[in-house]
């Protein structure tokens, strides 16, 4: 045994970790290597070919690439979903170049990020040179050059794009488009587990959008898909291109050994149940690991939390500047040079430690390595999966430690771990006919191509749709055709993602020039480059000293500071209609209700707190003064009678910490059984007419505000009903709070077992979240409080 860990540095710090922090270690699971299958080339595979792919080491297939090739080649839609570096790429790629090579088809992939057509273009790109086979690939997207792009459209065999692109910058201009969409054979969607929710209900309709063209020239595209482990690929897969799609699911590829720890840090107060922070420890596995001599990469939550951990494994190992970094960040936001620069280094083996968000989750080519740790559960079984496969990709032993933190998902997967290593993978889910998505895209088609009378977009019937654009202005109806008549670009006016347009971009002027260095998405700009912000790259940090809203700027200059910074927010909510409720009684005078319904919701970013390094002690505030976010949406809510809530509390403090803390169980609780994703989902508390809203105080109690956000007396609302709220976190809903309102009963069974079963004394951010003061402190138990609301309400 000796022998064997001093032969692997995997297992030998597997077995360090064992040794050293055993009370931490909760969980653990080891997938044995596996042998591959195998299946020879086939016969009808153009000989120019088999000559390339014998060029680059290719002599055969594994079984489940000659399994895609003979259900494409006999006419069937496919989507593969096999393991990281399984040779999915092979899958569509064999087909297609076929094509290419014998009839002159054109093939168009689609790819979620620019990262990962890149890749792909260079992979063709070396089966080009292999075998001298003048296959014409060519990426478009925003980066391509206007004068490239009319070659690209009529001389490119595959083009290589996303749906982003494809739903602004090509189907808006087909015509321009016809001889590639008259010889169109393939549509590859790869990273197909990234269209869930409201992005995937939007790819739909951009996919309803590409069929329809495609008739219109005569053309019927196979589509080819590609995805990590999720529990209905074939479900999704069909939803997105709207036809009955083959699933290919068992993996032909060999793999290498694969280790797995589920990891919870040690409490550190035993009496508020608070334990050492997931970044400390973290931090402390990836130093172990790099200075083992072992390539490692680390997936942050948040892009926050990227810079704060970079910054604290370059202090121990890029400290002297006279010597190359080892210890890189990745995550959106970054300029596209740089993330190249990164990728590079990592397939060159020049990187020691990567931390990155899930922008390296997907398939980028990125070497070989050793260790991935996860900081915090991703919220998903299939995201865990994805992110630890990033590591051993070529074959190689590799360990994986998920790290828990305090949120109650991550406390439940490490405290179960049966649960985790049993579960089944999430269900994706898609509502492309959400009235919301379907109606944007109807516009963008009719602009495209007009409708004709009895025509069907998807399984929807569109004579009301079609007769309440008409009303509007935008259509004109002559005979039996709908024709587009507005001056407006619609699909201009359509985000895929359902956020704001226009990123912003940060200008470094330090040294008396303007120089951009990162981009920030809309939807994240509140909360990291208003004024005063710490903008980290590279751990580096920069303040922002001014932002131009409207102009979407953001202007830094270089810093040292040793704080980070960190933005608070408020939501409030109206209740607009009820499309549905349930009134029920628990005990004598016990009286609540649930609903479902529309609301109205305003997002407002006050203020941000300074938070030091390494002690993470607030050093400071400051004011934020942006515009109010609001959007309208559905959610499910809960209430007690007024009577009832006065009988179950002595004060109202006590009752607004209950709803607070209850709020929190149910909202991941519910998070988990909708298997979403726990940012689908948002949570508020308030009295439902957005009078007042709620939230914790930094000495971790309750706290009401009114619409200024300024803190409003408890005692001075008359009759105190709050509502706890979950809520769809997109506009328009993306179909949530229906399902969640019919399991209601379940949802808040689940929430309540959760907080019972907690360890802690009074409550701790594992069950009911920053409400953290003690019973000595305030007189009564914010555990027992939440309890009581959640035996109310379920």
């Amino acid at each position: 045994m000796v022998e064997v860990l001093a032969d692997d540095p995997v297992r030998r710090l597997k077995a360090r970790l064992q040794a050293k922090y055993k009370g931490r270690i909760t969980g653990e699971l080891v997938a044995p290597a596996r042998e591959g299958r195998y299946a020879a080339l086939p016969d009808a595979l153009d000989g120019r070919l088999k000559g390339a792919l014998a060029a680059r080491g290719v002599a055969r297939l594994y079984s489940h690439q000659r399994e895609a090739w003979e259900a494409v080649r006999g006419g069937r839609h496919i989507v593969v979903v096999t393991p990281t570096a399984s040779g999915k790429t092979l899958c569509y790629n064999l087909p297609v170049l076929h094509s290419a090579l014998t009839e002159q088809g054109k093939a168009l992939y689609l790819f979620p990020t620019k990262a990962l057509a890149q890749d792909q273009v260079a992979e063709i790109l070396e089966l080009n040179r292999a075998g001298d086979l003048g296959v014409r690939a060519y990426t478009f997207d925003g980066d391509t050059p206007g004068d490239a792009r009319k070659a690209v459209r009529t001389k490119g065999d595959i083009v290589v794009s996303n749906p982003d692109m494809l739903h602004q910058g090509i189907l808006p201009h087909h015509t321009k488009w016809a001889q590639f969409f008259e010889n169109l054979r393939y549509v590859v969607i790869d990273e197909l587990h990234v269209y869930r929710g409201v992005f995937g209900s939007h790819v739909a309709n951009v996919i309803r959008r590409l069929r329809r063209i495609c008739r219109f020239y005569g053309a019927d595209p196979l589509f080819v898909c590609c995805s990590a482990t999720i529990a209905n690929p074939g479900e999704l897969a069909g939803g997105l291109i709207g036809e009955a799609i083959h699933a290919i699911t068992d993996s032909g590829a060999p793999s290498g050994e694969k280790n797995l720890l589920l990891w919870n840090p040690p409490v550190i107060n035993p009496d508020l149940g608070i334990r050492a922070s997931n970044r400390s420890q973290t931090s402390r596995i990836a130093r172990l690991a790099t200075r083992m001599g072992l390539k490692s990469i680390l997936f942050a939550q948040s892009r926050l939390m990227v810079e704060v951990l970079t910054k604290y494994l370059k202090d121990v190992f890029d400290h002297d500047p006279r010597k190359p970094s080892r210890v890189f960040a990745y995550r959106g936001g970054y300029l596209p040079t740089e993330r190249r620069a990164t990728e590079r280094k990592l397939r060159a083996g020049g990187v020691d430690c990567v931390v990155a968000t899930s922008a390296l989750e997907l398939g980028v080519d990125i070497g070989a390595l050793d260790v991935c740790v996860l900081n915090g559960y991703p919220g998903t079984v299939a995201g865990t999966w994805q992110r630890l496969g990033r590591a051993g990709r070529r074959h190689r032993p590799a360990l994986g430690v998920l790290v828990a933190s305090s949120q109650p998902l991550d406390q439940y997967i490490v405290r179960n771990p049966e649960f985790f290593l049993g579960a089944s993978p999430e269900q994706a889910r898609i509502d492309p006919d959400q009235l919301l998505i379907l109606l944007d895209h109807v516009r963008c088609a009719a602009f495209e191509l007009p409708f004709r009378a009895g025509e069907r977009f998807g399984g929807e019937a569109l004579e009301e749709l079609l007769a309440y654009l008409e009303e509007e202005g935008v259509l004109h109806r002559e005979g039996e055709q709908w024709h587009w008549s507005a001056d407006s670009y619609p699909a201009n006016a359509v985000s895929l993602r359902s956020v704001a347009e226009g990123n912003f971009v940060v200008i470094d002027i330090s040294d008396g020039g303007k120089t951009v260095i990162a981009e920030v998405d809309f939807s994240s700009a509140p909360m990291t480059i208003h004024e005063g912000a710490i903008y980290m790259i590279q751990a580096s940090p920069y303040q922002v000293e001014t932002l131009d809203w409207e102009g979407r700027k953001a202007f830094v200059r270089r810093t040292r500071a040793d704080y980070y910074t960190d933005a608070i927010d408020y939501t409030r909510l109206k209740i607009l209609d009820t499309f549905d409720r349930a009134t029920f009684d628990r005990a004598a005078g016990r009286r609540a209700e649930a609903a479902h319904g529309e609301v109205h919701l305003v997002r407002r970013i006050p203020g941000y707190k300074k938070i030091r390094y390494y002690s993470h002690e607030n050093v400071g505030f400051g004011e934020i003064n942006l515009p109010d976010q609001e959007m309208h949406t559905t959610a499910a809510w809960w209430q007690v009678h007024p009577d009832a809530l006065e009988a179950a509390f002595p004060s109202r403090q006590e009752a607004l910490d209950g709803f607070l803390g209850a709020a929190y169980a149910l909202h991941h609780v519910a998070a988990l059984r909708l298997m979403s994703e726990p940012h689908d989902l948002g949570r508020a508390v308030g009295d439902g007419d957005a009078r007042w809203f709620a939230t914790v105080g930094a000495n971790g109690r309750g706290a009401i505000r009114d619409l200024e956000g300024r803190e409003a007396p408890l005692e001075g609302q008359g009759r105190f009903r709050p509502a706890l709220f979950l809520y769809d976190n997109y506009p328009g809903g993306i179909g949530l709070s229906a399902p969640l309102f019919d399991a209601r009963e379940t949802v808040v069974a689940g929430a309540r077992e959760l907080v019972a079963a907690c360890g802690c004394s009074h409550g701790c951010p594992a069950c009911v979240g920053p409400i953290l003061a003690s019973e000595e402190v305030r007189g009564f138990s914010p555990k027992r409080a939440a309890l009581t609301v959640l035996d109310l309400i379920g």
